[in-house]
This record gives structure tokens, sequence and C-alpha cells, in this order.
């Protein structure tokens, strides 16, 4: 729930340019993404360039600097 304010922050400054997905993993379809994506923590940010490449992964908060550094850096 800390990372909530900051996540819509992120989310607000990239509208259009960044999708954001929460999954709540006490259901079924997330523990699916969960495997497929091999994380255990909660909250678990990964960041995905536009091809589904994984770039980066944090648990427990996620940078706003590093977002930025990630949405400058992809095309």
């Amino acid at each position: 729930m800390a990372a909530k304010p900051v996540v819509d922050g992120i989310e607000r400054e990239f509208q259009g340019r960044l999708q954001v997905i929460r999954l709540n993993v006490q259901e079924p379809v997330a523990l699916q993404v969960a495997r497929r994506y091999r994380f255990e923590y909660t909250p678990t940010f990964i960041f995905f360039d536009a091809q589904g490449t994984e770039l980066w992964r944090t648990i427990g908060a996620v940078d706003p600097l590093q977002v930025r550094s990630s949405m400058e850096a992809s095309p």
C-alpha cells in the first residue's frame, strides 16, 4: 500500500506511454502470472520494454527516477 501513491504518480506522468498492470495475488489468474514471471514477493515491480523484454525488476519499492531513466532510453 505504501507504494501506491508512487505508482499512481508514475502512471499519471507517463499516461499513454506506460501501462501499469496491478495484480491481486490472491486471485488464481494472478498466481499464474506470478509463476510465469517468477516472482514470490509483493510488491514486485517488473519493467518491460515495448517488445515485452524484461529490463529490470525491484521488490518492495519502485524508484520513479529509475522508471524515468528507462522511459527516456526507450523509443
